[in-house]
């Protein structure tokens, strides 16, 4: 009887070992505001080196194991074919790879927003995804917008937003966006199924909630009130705003990535490093390199 107590006891030993010992790191490679478009310099954008500055960053990307690689969002500044300047690039990665929308990435003709979003191997322009312990949202703050509200029931609920906000806001502007109401309403599906998963999230979009400027997304405040009761919400990254921010509200970290079009010789990108209790951002070029802190 004691050798069998001693047995399931070794047993028992080995599969908690296991279970402490079970890795949950992995690491991801950010890029935002490639924005590339056959166009001159602009408000220190040098659009015509996003190519070779892109193609730069998947060579640097491809040299680690990386789970996947997110872009977050203006991909192209304006103009359809810009994507075939960039796609096949981008394609080069050995990681997966994912795509956030961006308001640039609908300065298209009408007719081509929605082969836009087909182009980049998009099959629903928000959606969510699982890596180890964590499940990703990636948001569409276009889904209500004057450029990328693509039906009439949208077009007039983004009139009717735009119309009933606060115009001293500072990011009351045509060129950011909102989440519509199905959106929310999903974003608290996908919350609820990380709490009932034991996940931690991390959000996905092109605009920012924090810091409060001229780039958040409109409906910051109604988002912000959806995830309070959520404490699984560890960090929120973002683009748009090319010069990056950073800032930790309520142990979330919010944080926005620099532009890779921006300035004449320097480009901007990330391996981001997720471990039990840190994110630790490997900043290339521009982008700062920092740990934050998971509690």
């Amino acid at each position: 009887m004691k050798k069998i107590i001693f047995f399931f006891a070794i047993i028992f030993s080995i599969i908690s070992c296991s279970e402490q010992k079970k890795d949950t790191s992995f690491k991801i490679g950010v890029i935002t505001d490639c924005q590339y478009c056959d166009c001159e310099i602009k408000w220190d954008r040098y659009y015509k080196k996003a190519p070779q500055r892109l193609k730069e960053a998947v060579a640097v990307l491809n040299k680690d194991a990386l789970s996947y690689t997110i872009h977050l969002g203006d991909f192209i500044d304006k103009n359809f074919e810009s994507l075939d300047s960039v796609l096949p690039t981008w394609k080069q990665l050995k990681s997966k790879t994912y795509h956030v929308l961006g308001n640039h990435d609908f300065e298209v003709k009408d007719s081509l927003k929605t082969e836009v979003i087909k182009k980049l191997d998009l099959k629903n322009r928000y959606y969510s995804f699982v890596e180890k312990d964590w499940r990703f949202i990636v948001l569409d703050g276009n889904d209500l917008s004057f450029y990328g509200a693509l039906t009439e029931t949208k077009k007039r609920q983004t009139d009717s937003l735009f119309k009933s906000l606060n115009k001293e806001l500072p990011y009351v502007k045509e060129w950011n966006g909102a989440l519509s109401t199905p959106q929310l309403k999903w974003v608290k599906e996908e919350l609820d199924k990380a709490v009932q998963n034991n996940e931690k999230v991390g959000f996905y979009c092109h605009f920012p909630i924090y810091p409060v400027d001229q780039h958040n997304i409109w409906n910051r405040e109604q988002f912000l009130s959806l995830i309070a009761p959520y404490k699984n919400v560890k960090v929120f990254f973002n683009g748009h705003n090319h010069a990056g921010a950073y800032e930790l509200v309520d142990n979330v970290h919010y944080l926005t990535f620099k532009g890779m079009v921006d300035t004449e010789n320097t480009s901007a990108f990330a391996k981001v490093k997720f471990d039990k209790d840190t994110i630790t951002v490997e900043g290339f070029d521009r982008e700062p390199s920092r740990k934050l802190v998971i509690k």
